[in-house]
């Protein structure tokens, strides 16, 4: 179970909504996070990997969406959710060069998990993100393998460790180090609890412009560690989850309010970076070979998604910073170093 010291810990409360147990985006239930993590003198990387249900993802799908803010980004698997609004397989995280590798795994995991079921998969839509950690990580060794993954699938579980782990080792954020992060929040309709999750992998922004609260702390940490003064390169990946009954269209508006959280961090989205966002509702189940012509699903009054704009703009700000917080200094190749922003909170 993680102990670790998240943002909240230092007395700093982003929105008002409450939220959920833990905290994280496996507080919609079924879903689970697992990491495993390469930590060497040549690479700091990793895989993360989200399991979105406790059954097969392949013969129960989700209805699910896909944003791209800006997308200097090598993701796969978004054209077929695009077009279809549904998703099939479970979810991973690593770095650029490591995405064909990784999309490999996740096919064979699949096809292991179909064959339990007595189900022949012929065809299969994995989901793959990145993000590049080639400052701290020699990316060119492409050094996530296929036991990493089920590795990091072996280890999934719910408390889960955020910051420098699995495929967030080696990213920066806001030329600190960044990584994995989350958060939740919980919301009322018609009487009824319902949740909404983000797990991020932060690899964007510049220094200066690193705002919390409106405080812009950045520009007081740059001035004491020198910090380069460069173009924004980085990117993030944004995977929002919920229990709310929503469609496809409805998934892809709320996932447009990323952005809001990532502006109110001083994130200014440049042209080398990859903001994509993909999310899920594990609301309505789609069967592979359903029994009727006719599907009958739930579906939230559109007039009411205020609420969940802000659930998910709070959330991703949080889960930024829990990103950033969680982590410790890191020296990768080269002898290139990422500060922590917990050494420099005091700032604030």
């Amino acid at each position: 179970m993680s102990k670790q010291k998240r943002i909240e810990d230092y007395g700093i409360r982003i929105g008002e909504l409450p939220k959920g147990r833990f905290n994280k985006i496996t507080d919609v239930a079924g879903i689970r996070v697992g990491h495993c993590t390469i930590d060497n003198e040549e690479n700091k990387t990793g895989v993360t990997v989200i399991l979105p249900s406790e059954g097969n993802i392949y013969t129960d799908k989700f209805i699910a969406a896909s944003y791209v803010l800006n997308g200097f980004g090598k993701s796969l698997g978004l054209m077929q959710v695009d077009e279809l609004g549904s998703m099939e397989s479970i979810i991973a995280l690593t770095n650029t060069l490591n995405v064909g590798l990784v999309h490999d795994a996740v096919v064979e995991y699949m096809i292991k998990e179909c064959e339990k079921d007595r189900v022949e998969i012929e065809s299969v839509n994995p989901l793959v993100f990145e993000c590049n950690d080639s400052y701290l990580n020699n990316i060119r060794l492409r050094a996530v393998r296929k036991e990493h993954v089920f590795k990091a699938i072996e280890n999934a579980g719910i408390n889960f460790e955020e910051g420098d782990i699995g495929a967030g080792k080696g990213m920066s954020c806001h030329q600190l180090k960044g990584g994995i992060g989350s958060a939740s929040r919980r919301v009322t309709l018609d009487g009824q609890a319902f949740t909404v999750g983000i797990l991020v992998l932060s690899n964007h922004g510049k220094l200066k412009d690193l705002s919390i609260n409106g405080k812009n702390i950045g520009s007081d940490i740059s001035r004491i560690i020198g910090a380069e003064d460069r173009a924004d390169k980085g990117s993030i990946i944004s995977i929002i989850a919920t229990d709310i009954p929503l469609s496809s269209r409805q998934l892809k508006r709320i996932c447009k309010r990323v952005g809001v959280g990532l502006a109110r961090l001083g994130s200014y989205t440049g042209h080398g970076s990859g903001e994509v966002v993909f999310a899920f509702s594990t609301a309505n189940t789609l069967r592979i070979k359903p029994d009727k012509k006719l599907l009958e699903i739930r579906i939230m009054n559109e007039d009411e998604i205020d609420m969940v704009f802000r659930a998910v703009a709070e959330c991703e700000e949080e889960a930024v910073l829990n990103s950033m917080i969680t982590s410790g200094k890191v020296i990768g190749v080269k002898g290139r170093m990422r500060e922590a922003l917990k050494d420099y909170i005091d700032l604030l």
